[in-house]
């Protein structure tokens, strides 16, 4: 049988939010997991694991914070099995959860302004480390030089975003695997300078022990809740392939890198100065291998930028904007470019956009449970046509147009998450300040939200059938 054009990596993909055919249904299973190995070997992942030390826990507090916080990319997999179910992305699926019309609300701000936010972030540590790499080969950069750097990532980043999926999953696992042996080489390098016995000078205990290890957690957590998209990623998939292998091979693919490099930053800053990851981390390496894992972490960068950028192109579709996928992609990846040249050259603003992140998983983890809940309410029943009806007789109308049970489960949720934040120096909710300022937000924003929509969709008489 030949290989449908929707499989073909030279091919600018054509599909948007339409319904994927079951004659243009390809691959398997396991190709998901180098599309999330790739983008989880990454500097960000050493940057965190950096910060747990930072935060006053020993080196093997911090891992088991690594261990247990990535587990939630056990979520992302789940989430995923919607995508073969309906043959649609994720940001037509939660039309289930908040309506026809109230999605189109939520996802302008989880599709769209949240995810530039992301990529306006990775894409200035990946342009800062190409700075570097100019600077180590003679090159100094002024704003002109900087601004064709950002430009030339952003590029690359935009050119696998515009050809898409088939492109996506054939680049990803190769990608991930020479990204694999850099950090190898990286890790005999750390690994030999660790101080496996580290302790910080004024060990934490009670309440500011618990304290760091809850606001750890909640920032090992954040990259997998931010990633409620994943079913983009398995659409295309077909119909009979098995959910415990989607569940499993996705988690995998982002669960293993994702604790080994976190680790890893943990274990270097038992020795190192990692408030400035990339200078300490290179200060170990011999001059030859320097060069090669800066650009490995450009690399990396890229990779999570292409699958951020790739699902705001879908996300921009599904708010109603009829555009064609490849422009709505190019679309955000200027506005993103646009936030980080001003981020880099001309203001604080990354410092802005950093803490605002910090306080976006009370949102992010809602949305997340709702996710998760109405999956597995509906038992992975979805109908890609029914999402696809826009109008008054669509299943998914439910109230004008807005499902307020998702909403009402939404709000309420994440308003008992934000007052259980703890983020010196800008916001320490009322809640956190009864339980001595620990960082609740990530529980309670799940668990809460969660509950109140599974309760509301069962006693709805419009609830899940």
């Amino acid at each position: 049988m030949p290989e449908p054009a929707s499989a073909q990596a030279t091919r600018i993909e054509t599909h948007g939010i339409d319904v994927i055919g079951d004659d243009e249904r390809h691959g398997r299973a396991r190709d998901l997991f180098g599309v999330w190995a790739a983008p989880n070997v990454s500097y960000l992942s050493l940057v965190v694991g950096g910060a747990l030390v930072v935060l006053g826990l020993s080196l093997w507090q911090a891992l088991g914070v690594i261990l247990l916080g990535n587990l939630f990319w056990v979520l992302v997999g789940l989430i995923s099995v919607s995508g073969p179910a309906a043959g649609t992305p994720s940001s037509v699926i939660t039309r289930t959860m908040y309506g026809v019309r109230g999605n189109r609300a939520l996802v302008t701000f989880n599709g769209s302004l949240i995810s530039v936010c992301y990529v306006a972030l990775s894409l200035s540590a990946a342009s800062v480390t190409a700075f570097s790499l100019c600077s180590r080969f003679g090159l100094e950069l002024d704003t002109v030089g900087k601004t064709l750097v950002i430009v030339g990532v952003a590029a690359v980043t935009l050119a696998i975003s515009v050809y898409g999926h088939a492109a996506i999953i054939k680049l990803y696992m190769p990608l991930a695997a020479v990204l694999a042996v850099v950090f190898a080489v990286l890790a005999f390098f750390v690994l030999g300078n660790a101080d496996w016995g580290h302790r910080p000078p004024q060990e934490l205990q009670g309440v500011d022990l618990w304290a760091a290890l809850a606001a750890g957690l909640a920032m090992v957590a954040s990259a997998p809740l931010s990633y409620s998209t994943s079913a983009d990623f398995a659409r295309y998939l077909p119909r009979t392939a098995k959910p415990s292998a989607i569940v499993g091979w996705t988690a995998a693919g982002a669960y293993l890198p994702s604790v080994l490099c976190t680790a890893l930053g943990a274990i270097a800053a038992t020795t190192l100065d990692m408030s400035d990851p990339q200078t300490a981390l290179t200060s170990l390496l011999p001059g030859w291998f320097s060069p090669v894992f800066l650009i490995a972490m450009i690399l990396g960068a890229i990779a999570n930028n292409a699958l951020i950028i790739y699902s705001s192109g879908l996300a921009l579709q599904a708010i109603g904007i009829r555009v064609r996928r490849s422009r709505s992609v190019l679309f955000y990846g200027t506005v993103s470019v646009l936030l980080t040249m001003y981020a880099l050259l001309v203001s604080n603003f990354l410092d802005t956009v950093s803490r605002m992140l910090q306080l976006m998983v009370a949102v992010l983890a809602p949305i997340m449970a709702i996710y998760v809940v109405d999956l597995l309410l509906r038992r992975n029943r979805y109908d890609g046509h029914a999402l696809s009806d826009l109008g008054s007789g669509s299943p998914f109308w439910y109230r004008g147009g807005v499902n307020w049970a998702g909403f009402a489960a939404l709000v309420v949720g994440a308003a008992f998450a934000v007052e259980f934040l703890a983020v010196p120096g800008v916001h320490i909710g009322f809640l956190a300040g009864l339980v001595s300022g620990i960082d609740l937000s990530l529980p309670v924003g799940l668990i809460v939200s969660g509950a109140i929509y599974a309760l509301a969709m069962r006693s709805s008489t419009q609830g899940v059938k």
